[in-house]
């Protein structure tokens, strides 16, 4: 069978994006954070995929940022984004293991993730990310997040298998406080999120990558996998999201 992560990267860095949000919701929570144009800030995009909400930052804020991701061909298309768009100059971007960052103890005035911490784990992440950010300096990430006390076997079941470290928002606040965190501010994503910004634009590609790879096993599995996810977020999706959660270093 196919290599399944290049068949994943050739399905998604098509892709505005690699996960549910929008670039409304970034000016939400830029608002939600009080960030302004008012101060200069030294930003670090984790996980940036091919780069969507590094854009919208270095559109909205007085900004540096260095947009990290693992994948090189995800960096590429980002590099393409920020020189059309006339932003190379506020984006430098690494090709960096987000468990292996090169930088100095309180280099940053944001840590900002969306949608990729759980790749090293919620705890983890928020515990050794924190060295990173200056006195005061803040941390916006989005985490899978249950919005129920209890749910469906069916969702509980698939989630505990995909990433058992999936919790209630006030379980996520507590991590963020034992870290070392002072939580400012905590919304879900909605569903138009998750929709319109995401699965509807990937459904669409699916028939290219199939031709692309002449309908083999490999590329039919990874769809098969996605339309799973799909349909079980159509089904179960009052009872999870993404939790953005921003919140201030003060130990």
């Amino acid at each position: 069978m196919e290599d399944s992560l290049k068949l994943l990267i050739d399905l998604h860095k098509r892709a505005k994006r690699q996960g549910p949000g929008g670039d409304n919701e970034i000016t939400k929570i830029l608002g939600l954070a009080q960030l302004t144009q008012d101060k200069q800030l030294n930003i670090v995009d984790i996980g940036c995929g091919t780069g969507s909400a590094s854009i919208v930052l270095a559109k909205q804020l007085n900004a540096q940022i260095t947009a990290v991701d693992f994948l090189p061909e995800f960096i590429q298309v980002l590099k393409d984004k920020a020189e059309k768009e006339g932003l190379s100059e506020k984006i430098d971007t690494l090709v960096c293991s987000m468990e292996d960052l090169p930088f100095s103890r309180e280099e940053y005035d944001l840590i900002w993730s969306e949608g990729a911490i759980y790749n090293m784990g919620f705890e983890k992440g928020v515990n050794e990310w924190k060295q990173f950010l200056k006195p005061d300096g803040l941390l916006i990430v989005s985490e899978i997040t249950w919005l129920t006390k209890e749910r469906p076997y069916e969702i509980q079941k698939y989630w505990d298998s995909e990433y058992p470290e999936i919790d209630t928002a006030s379980a996520k606040i507590g991590v963020l406080e034992n870290a070392g965190y002072s939580p400012i501010s905590y919304y879900y994503l909605p569903e138009y999120c998750w929709l319109d910004n995401y699965y509807r634009p990937m459904q669409k590609r699916f028939s290219g990558l199939l031709e692309r790879h002449e309908n083999s096993q490999g590329a039919q599995a990874v769809v098969e996998a996605e339309k799973k996810e799909i349909d079980l977020y159509e089904r179960y999706k009052e009872y999870f999201s993404y939790g953005v959660y921003i919140a201030k270093k003060v130990l």
